[in-house]
């Protein structure tokens, strides 16, 4: 290499310090200056990680002055060049000598840094075209936002999610029973709705004690990160800006905090939300009378968010006014009047006697017949009638599918069952059965003692405290002893629970209790007096230490046994795995005691569930878990009534186990009360059940398809097996924690700054069963924000867009060459609009001979690639040097033949997308005509969906990506 002074080169292995100018050779060394870092290098001259830069006629190149100039000429003086060629500003004919080059040229366009000689490695050409291919099948792909949350596969759960996250805007009401999952079926909308564009800016809005439930949820099942907004962090946040809620995307608020500042309501009204989510909204209390200041705080966010999702798992507990009053929150428009809601609904019991005689008849009558004809008068039914009418043993799976087509078409006219969701346990199947296992326990006399002084000094306190002091005695007996009293060391409850431990040994336990400090005491006493492993877990630990203590309770070897928890500790975690469930107290709130069962009696669940309960006889906790028992059987079954009956019952409840020794007549008279009026309204609920309405939320077939089709996603190895090179590139180590996850941690060498890896690294799974049962572990999907911040590395950086490899191969003569090309059809549009369900990023590949031809139909990548061996970049450089001349022609005459692949993919976007918007635009206007739910507003979005997209879709273009130069030899 002839070195001279003026010379431009760029370095190797510094490709950031831009342009530099050769300024000094003293001897051997060279002393290179690279302006635009104002940075200096020397370099031995026979060792110089140097490429020289030299531009080619037809390039547009920068002058340090500012103009840009076309290269026509290119002539040498002393071992420099001297580009010629006109101003690109204003036609004037120049001769610009290459010192006079601007410093900031970067070399960003394959073909620029290819004959710049920056050639990156083999393998990291084959990653990116790999990663263009995964997520030109994410963008596409129908399950996106649905794959990657944290939870068993169930398939009514994932229906109702894709049902309604696909909507514009969509307003429902989601009232599953308990234990059905609406709270995953939320987040799994708002996911959805994220990731696809649909919404930016989510509120969700529950009562103060769900906060901390709906955060971790969020979080641990979505990798959603909310922010908690109190009165503390709209304080701090006004200071800086005029509108607290402006600061965050994604926020959380209690419902008693909203509704009980006018100042935060109004701050909150006039943030732009996409959607707003509002859990347990039958306390959103309205009749014609008298409406709730919290349902007008709701009333005056929901009229302002397009977008509304409202959860409640007893939507007639407050009554069916109430009920209608929800459904008016979501459409006040078409729910404006209470008594023609009524009216309406008794009309559609046609279409739910119709469909239970489609469902339950293996041959359809001619009444039948016409009645379905009748309902479905708008759509031609004649060939699922005549599929359905065959002998029974010709066409059977035919002739289900073609009863559930028709079973859909009623369903989308049948009442509020577009925008209400219900399922119900005796409709959902997979659930354990409940088996309580109470046991009575002496009241220690140091109990006894303390209760004694306890009510003799407080005899005027509240009733609420009373009631406190008799549930609770070993608070009260602290008390008065001092933060050093172990009241563990004479408490039965302490030698019953260790002696259930050694019995059941080594099956887990989870226990929860209602404070912190009993959780405490409670694992000090397991470790010290019987050397039993415990984790305890409550509201003082930080999240982190939160997943440490859930992991060391999940793992199988060297693990606690139980998991100790206070009442907040326990929500919004799955212990599914676990089977035994001990009550070490009652809470007297039956929503809490649901709470508390349900950590393990959800669906999913693979035992019967085992329900300890110690209680101590002849005490307030004796009279409570009688009133639990024989009024609301609520540890046998899951007690949909509890919350009213306990409101009705309060009073005389509360009373009653405020004092010391109630009357047994007053028990056995509540007793029998709460009894009757828990069977009253479960008569009441079961009569109001509707069948069709679960039917529908159920999803029948699709739910299961849906389900099937995430699972055998979940066993394809292209997940790791693309993530595995892409953390080798990018300078992320991983070691085996076991045989389903990874740690992660950060190698000397780390890239860029990598999403979710901490210094102190992380653990993942591409397992789901290991994921539900270690919380502290990541789930990696391709929704993860993990693979898709690699996505986005891999594909926003220009690692891997060069490249040069050697093909041996004796067939063909030595020195042929051929260019592989990457094109990318990009089509810019808002994300709300879907882009990539129809025209997504698509790589285009080329394979050019040397005459031009494109071989790329006839030769596989994979196959091509496995042929290929690397080459070092010095090798490269010179490979590529050597034929420039040959390469800018062929790169040149590859752009028409990329464009009428162009050409192509366009018009099967266009196609595929006016069907697609067009169908469900028809069967949208079709059912408004007999369903009123079918909002005007969700039609308009589709035409105008499609409008916009016929435009952006003529308008897509092409990118050149990535350039590999391939070289035939014999060695």
């Amino acid at each position: 290499m002839n070195f001279a002074l003026g010379q431009r080169w760029i370095s190797d292995t510094e490709s950031d310090l831009g342009l530099g100018t050769l300024v000094a050779i003293e001897g051997r060394m060279l002393t290179v200056l690279f302006p635009a870092a104002g940075e200096t290098r020397q370099y031995a001259q026979a060792e110089a990680p140097l490429t020289r830069v030299a531009f080619n006629v037809g390039d547009e190149i920068k002058s340090a002055e500012g103009f840009s100039l076309k290269v026509t000429a290119i002539t040498t003086l002393e071992h420099t060049l001297i580009y010629q060629g006109n101003r690109l500003d204003n036609d004037e004919q120049v001769a610009l000598k290459e010192i006079f080059l601007d410093h900031f040229i970067s070399f960003n366009k394959p073909q620029d840094r290819l004959f710049a000689g920056q050639i990156d490695r083999f393998d990291h050409f084959t990653l990116r075209y790999q990663a263009w291919q995964q997520q030109y099948r994410l963008q596409k792909s129908e399950l996106r936002g649905l794959q990657g949350a944290r939870m068993s596969l169930i398939p009514h759960q994932l229906y109702i999610a894709e049902e309604v996250a696909n909507r514009h805007a969509p307003r429902v009401l989601l009232a599953d029973e308990v234990g059905l999952g609406k709270t995953i079926e939320a987040g799994l909308i708002i996911h959805q709705q994220l990731i696809c564009g649909l919404a930016r800016r989510v509120l969700i809005v529950v009562p103060e004690s769900l906060q901390h439930q709906w955060l971790v949820e969020m979080l641990r099942r979505f990798n959603l990160h909310f922010s908690i907004f109190d009165e503390e962090r709209c304080q701090q946040s006004q200071l800086d800006v005029s509108n607290p809620f402006d600061t965050a995307q994604l926020v959380l608020c209690s419902l008693e905090f909203i509704s009980s500042n006018k100042q935060w309501l109004e701050q909150a009204q006039s943030s732009d939300w996409d959607l707003l989510v509002v859990d347990e909204a039958h306390h959103l209390a309205w009749s014609a009378e008298h409406i709730s200041k919290e349902y007008r705080c709701i009333e005056s966010l929901a009229q302002d968010t397009a977008g509304v999702i409202l959860l409640t798992a007893t939507p007639d507990q407050l009554g069916h006014q109430s009920h209608f009053a929800r459904l008016r929150l979501l459409d006040p428009d078409r729910f404006y009047d209470y008594q023609a809601f009524v009216d309406e609904e008794q009309q559609y019991q046609q279409v739910a006697n119709t469909a239970k005689q489609l469902l339950t008849s293996t041959t359809l009558s001619e009444q039948l017949i016409a009645e379905l004809r009748a309902l479905i008068s708008e759509t031609d039914i004649n060939s699922e009638l005549a599929i359905i009418c065959q002998p029974a043993t010709e066409q059977a799976e035919q002739a289900e599918q073609a009863r559930q087509h028709l079973l859909e078409k009623l369903l989308d006219r049948h009442g509020t069952g577009r925008i209400l969701f219900r399922n119900s346990r005796a409709s959902i199947k997979g659930f354990p059965l409940r088996q309580p296992l109470p046991v009575a326990l002496e009241l220690p006399e140091q109990y006894q003692n303390a209760l004694k002084v306890q009510h003799s000094l407080n005899k005027n306190s509240p009733l609420a405290a009373r009631v406190q002091a008799n549930l609770f005695p070993e608070q009260v007996f602290q008390s008065f002893e001092g933060s050093g009293s172990q009241w563990w060391q004479f408490d039965p409850r302490i030698d019953y629970l260790t002696a259930l431990l050694k019995q059941h040994k080594p099956a887990k336990f989870l226990l929860i209790c209602a404070a912190a400090e009993t959780a405490l005491a409670v694992e000090a006493a397991l470790r010290q007096k019987e050397g039993i492993r415990a984790a305890v877990f409550h509201e003082g630990m930080s999240i982190i230490e939160r997943d440490k203590a859930a992991a060391y309770f999940a793992q199988q070897d060297y693990s606690a046994q139980i998991l100790v928890c206070s009442e907040i500790g326990s929500e919004g975690r799955n212990f599914q795995f676990a089977q035994h469930i001990v009550l070490f107290d009652l809470p007297l709130n039956p929503d809490l005691l649901e709470q508390r069962i349900g950590r393990l009696d959800r669906i999913g669940q693979q035992h019967d569930i085992q329900i300890h309960i110690p209680y101590f006889k002849d005490s307030a906790q004796h009279l409570l878990f009688e009133w639990y028992q024989q009024s609301l059987n609520a540890f046998s079954h899951t007690c949909q009534t509890g919350r009213v009956v306990y409101e009705q019952a309060a009073p005389v409840l509360i009373a009653l186990l405020a004092e010391p020794q109630p009357e047994a007549e007053a028990i056995a008279q509540l007793i029998a009360n709460s009894k009757q009026r828990h069977q009253q309204l479960q008569q009441q609920l079961e009569q109001g059940r509707d069948k069709l309405l679960e039917l529908h939320s159920a999803g029948g077939q699709r739910a299961k398809k849906l389900a099937e089709k995430i699972a055998k996603m979940d066993t394809d190895v292209q997940l790791p097996m693309f993530m595995f090179q892409a953390w080798d590139l990018l300078g992320v180590n991983q070691e085996d924690r076991s045989d389903t996850s990874i740690v992660l941690t950060p190698a000397e060498h780390l890239r860029c700054a990598y999403p979710g890896l901490e210094d102190d690294g992380v653990t993942v799974t591409f397992d789901r069963a290991t994921a539900l049962a270690q919380e502290d572990i990541q789930f990696l999907s391709w929704d993860h924000p993990m693979v898709t911040g690699t996505l986005d590395i891999l594909l926003n950086d220009n690692t891997g867009n060069t490249a040069v490899a050697l093909l041996p191969n004796k067939a063909l003569p030595a020195g042929n060459y051929f260019i592989e090309l990457i094109y990318i059809v990009e089509a810019s549009a808002p994300a709300e609009l879907q882009m990539g369900r129809y025209l997504p990023s698509t790589p285009i590949r080329l394979l050019l001979d040397k005459s031009g031809k494109d071989l790329s139909a006839k030769v596989p990548f994979d196959n091509f690639n496995r042929q290929l061996k690397p080459v070092g970049r010095q090798t490269a450089s010179k490979l590529v040097n050597a034929l420039q001349s040959l390469i800018h022609p062929l790169l040149v005459n590859s752009e028409p033949v990329a464009l009428a692949q162009l050409a192509q993919l366009r018009q099967t976007a266009l196609t595929k997308m006016q069907q697609a918007l067009q169908s469900e635009q028809q069967r949208l206007r079709a059912l408004k005509l007999v369903n009123p739910l079918i909002r005007q507003q969700e039609i308009d979005f589709l035409a105008n969906q499609q409008q916009q997209l016929s435009d952006l879709i003529g308008k897509a273009r092409l990118k050149l990506d990535a350039i590999r130069v391939i070289v035939v030899s014999h060695d």
